[in-house]
């Protein structure tokens, strides 16, 4: 009897750690830093149209710390399923002067961006979709700052 009482709690003790350590994950993955998988041409050339695999800090966006230039990986305000990563190109307060249609340059439109909004856009605005469609992006739709690729090898390093 002693014996399966002393497997029980050594079993029981394992399992804590365990737990202990999925819990810690799931705390750093979600507020912390996590890993993304990038798809697509929006960002070309900054990312590969074949995909590459970013870190992102949860962090900067909490504490008021993002500005113009940087990159974000934010909730599509179209589909809540999909997250994209684009370029903030204007903060709050700022004027902003866009196209539709960046092949027809003498449509511009101008705006200011409200208060608790950005501005984001791909930096291949000819297939980006991004605040020319859908309009200043709420802040609270922000859920990281894109800071370093990690995939392919040879493309290692800070993005910025």
């Amino acid at each position: 009897m002693r014996q399966w009482r002393s497997i029980a709690k050594e079993a029981m003790d394992r399992a804590s750690i365990i737990v202990k350590f999925l819990c810690l994950l799931h705390v750093t993955d979600a507020y912390v830093v996590s890993s993304n998988h990038v798809l697509g041409p929006s960002m070309l050339p900054t990312l590969n149209i074949t995909g590459d695999v970013v870190l992102v800090e949860h962090l900067s966006h909490r504490i008021g710390k993002l500005g113009s230039g940087d990159l974000v990986l934010v909730r599509s305000p179209l589909d809540p399923n999909k997250t994209l990563t684009k370029r903030i190109v204007a903060m709050e307060g700022d004027k902003v002067t866009f196209s539709l249609d960046p092949t027809r340059s003498f449509s511009s439109r101008s705006l200011v961006v409200p208060k608790g909004h950005v501005w984001i856009q791909g930096d291949n605005l000819y297939v980006s979709r991004d605040s020319r469609h859908f309009g200043p992006l709420p802040y609270g739709l922000i859920e990281g700052k894109v800071f370093m690729r990690v995939w392919p090898p040879n493309s290692f390093g800070l993005l910025g």
